[in-house]
């Protein structure tokens, strides 16, 4: 056991850089990270695994850890029954999925965090497990110090039991999939009209949002709804009521408490049914897709507006914009909260602040009458609905309860001024809250989450036409290509300079898909050099070349008790998904075949699963929508403002399914097909559906009339 100078104890936590790890560095429990000495003393000893995997911005995480692995008495009994092993399930998301679906097999119940697991030490396999354990008995729950005992006492008394036990979980971790790769005679549309009906059937019509309390956004369902109207459009009977399901719920989430309504950015999911009181720890994996999302909807209001009149998905006279200001803001907090000066973005925000729950968002009304005089009290009282009981513990947590328009119609104000005088009350609080003791930080930069990021810095970049947008995300993509891909492979996590852990399929595949998105909005030649070489890896070294798909693990990573390969969508966008999506669009770009065989491949391993809960899948279902109705790749090729003309021109509507490269005269070393498409006089436009090309287009009138999807 290493000390520090001061004498203070600690743990071999010492030399990690994850923050919560460091977190319990000076624990009583002996933790160790997980890794061969760890795994090597259980077994010296015959001592069972205890392992605790958790992340920085739970709330539970702490509440256990101050409860028991701070307690001496606890961390004796810890220390005396077993090898404690501590997991930030953000660094390792092999051994997080891994052990969470071993939870549910033994406990038929979801996990979550801290997930508490206890594994034998030959193998690993768990033989027990729950999440969060009291230090004294209730909820339900025994107290952790009595269930350690137990455990124990059943691992040394009961192994021809856990064996077998064990045997049958391997079974189930490990399934022979070799007989569920489909024809691809047999891949169809019919799960695009399944998954929307799917969630039709879940969708909450009072306040939006799919399914009930606890509520996630599951922004790859929003995505799937917008994605189906542009298709039913297509095709003449376009889905109105799956249109407004999507943009009613991404207006109450942003009307919301799960949204900080003084400082911008979302909290990871709602506790009610109302989007009012969140768990309040701000993740960047959120935050991404928050801001990919809500620039696709305002862009698409841009152009259908009409189709919004007397429906509550959105109401007239600037609640449409509300997304924009979404936009903004959220990007504003990310530059603020989340990016460091290396470029990279940080991972989270911590849901506590001095040991308490949402203590940094929430508010007293004497606080507020203090602050505010009292015709901006009466306003803001109205708007965010004070005068009604308090929502968190005595407190209120801002959550819209009369929108603008209705606060403005109230108090006799135009709209404009009662703008004004909101967002100056607004920015007096703002200013406040930020001298309160601020939310733990979690300085990690993971590689799949800063793509998310990327991708959706680079989406409003475009849409809004904001250059500095652009340079963030292409900064931050330059931090990765410079700091975490070593020797042609990336790294999963980078802090205080030391990037570490063999990258995941998520970091490859939502890389790509990232710098596909980046290209759209300008084009860099390294970048398309440096998505041709994250494809390259994902094909030799996350590939299952016999039964398609990817693992979520490469070819090269540690053995662990099971090697998965999920299809669905979870917090965090399907990797396969986003692979079979990212690949098929490079294959398309490129006439690569090889990269539209995976995706294709991607397809037939995972059509069992599609069909059987399509609206669990909605990632899977973007790649299926290119598959059978290829996108239309437009390549533009010029120079200065009439390039840029050109691809505004191409850009102007939400059009998912087109996508537009526009690539200067200088542009040296093209691969594949696209050397094909060569600058002449002027510009011109290569346009290619699937895999047939037109002849090159140098009018731009003549190219709008070609634009078809």
């Amino acid at each position: 056991m290493k000390t520090k100078p001061n004498t203070q104890q600690t743990n071999a936590l010492v030399n990690e850089t994850s923050p919560y790890l460091l977190q319990h560095v000076h624990n009583p429990v002996q933790w160790y990270p997980w890794g061969t000495q760890a795994l090597s003393l259980a077994k010296q000893h015959d001592k069972p695994i205890l392992l605790s995997i958790g992340y920085s911005a739970c709330h539970w995480c702490h509440v256990m850890a101050h409860e028991s692995f701070e307690n001496p008495q606890t961390a004796a009994l810890m220390n005396n029954l077993f090898i404690n092993i501590k997991v930030d399930r953000e660094e390792r998301p092999d051994l997080d999925k891994i052990y969470q679906m071993a939870h549910h097999l033994i406990t038929q119940r979801t996990g979550g965090w801290p997930l508490t697991m206890f594994l034998s030490p030959e193998d690993q396999y768990p033989f027990f497990g729950g999440t969060y354990f009291p230090p004294h008995p209730r909820y339900g729950m025994p107290a952790f110090t009595d269930l350690l005992k137990k455990v124990a006492t059943f691992y040394h008394e009961h192994q021809d039991q856990i064996k077998a036990h064990q045997q049958s979980l391997a079974k189930t971790l490990n399934p022979d999939e070799a007989l569920q790769i489909t024809s691809v005679d047999l891949i169809n549309a019919a799960p695009l009209n399944i998954a929307r009906e799917e969630l039709a059937a879940s969708f909450d019509k009072i306040q939006g949002g799919f399914g009930g309390a606890p509520k996630f956004p599951h922004i790859p369902n929003i995505e799937r709804l917008l994605h189906h109207y542009i298709m039913t459009a297509r095709q003449g009977e376009p889905d109105k009521a799956g249109l407004d399901m999507a943009l009613f719920t991404l207006k109450k989430m942003a009307l919301g408490g799960l949204y900080d309504q003084l400082g911008g950015g979302f909290c990871r999911y709602a506790v009610d049914e109302l989007w009012m009181i969140p768990h309040f720890e701000k993740m960047l994996y959120d935050n991404g897709p928050f801001l990919t999302i809500y620039s696709e909807a305002w862009q698409f209001l841009q152009t259908n507006s009409s189709l919004f009149e007397n429906t509550q998905a959105l109401s007239q006279n600037g609640d449409d914009q509300l997304f924009k200001h979404i936009v903004w803001e959220t990007v504003d907090w990310v530059i603020r909260e989340l990016l460091s000066k290396e470029g990279g973005f940080y991972s989270s925000l911590d849901a506590d602040s001095e040991g308490e729950e949402g203590k940094f968002y929430v508010w007293t009304k004497d606080k507020l009458k203090d602050l505010l005089d009292n015709d901006s009290y009466k306003l803001f009282a109205y708007h965010f609905g004070l005068n009604r009981a308090a929502n968190f513990e005595g407190k209120w947590h801002l959550h819209v309860f009369h929108n603008r328009e209705k606060t403005a119609k109230h108090f006799k104000l135009s709209l404009e001024e009662l703008n004004t005088r909101l967002d100056k009350a607004q920015a007096t609080l703002f200013k406040y809250r930020e001298q309160r003791v601020r939310p733990g930080r979690d300085e990690k930069i993971l590689t799949s989450w800063n793509a998310l990021m990327i991708k959706g810095m680079a989406t409003a970049g475009r849409i809004f036409d904001r250059e500095d947008y652009l340079q963030i995300a292409e900064q931050a993509l330059d931090f990765i290509k410079n700091t975490l891909w070593v020797d042609g492979r990336l790294l999963a996590t980078s802090k205080d300079g030391k990037a570490h852990l063999n990258a995941y399929l998520d970091d490859y595949a939502f890389l790509l898909e990232a710098i596909l998105t980046l290209l759209q909005a300008r084009w860099r030649d390294g970048d398309l050099t440096f998505a041709i070489a994250l494809a390259e890896v994902l094909l030799e070294e996350f590939a299952d070349t016999e039964t398609g798909g990817f693992y979520f693990t490469a070819h090269d990573h540690e053995t662990l008790i099971s090697r998965t390969k999920s299809f669905t969508d979870d917090s965090l966008p399907s990797g396969n998904g986003i692979a079979a999506l990212a690949l098929g669009r490079l294959g398309f770009l490129l006439g690569e075949s090889r990269y539209l065989e995976a995706a294709e491949k991607t397809l037939q391993s995972a059509w069992t699963h599609i069909t059987q809960t399509a609206g669990t899948h909605t990632t899977l279902l973007l790649a299926l929508e290119d598959y059978l109705f290829p996108p239309q790749m437009i390549i533009l090729r010029g120079e200065g403002d009439t390039l840029k003309t050109w691809q505004a021109a191409c850009q102007k509507d939400y059009a998912p399914q087109r996508l537009c490269f526009a690539i200067p005269n200088d542009a040296t070393e093209l691969p594949c097909t696209l050397s094909e498409k060569k600058p002449q006089d002027g510009t011109v436009a290569y346009i290619c559906t699937g895999y047939k090309c037109s002849m090159p287009i140098t009018s731009l009138d003549e190219l709008i009339k070609a634009l078809t999807l």
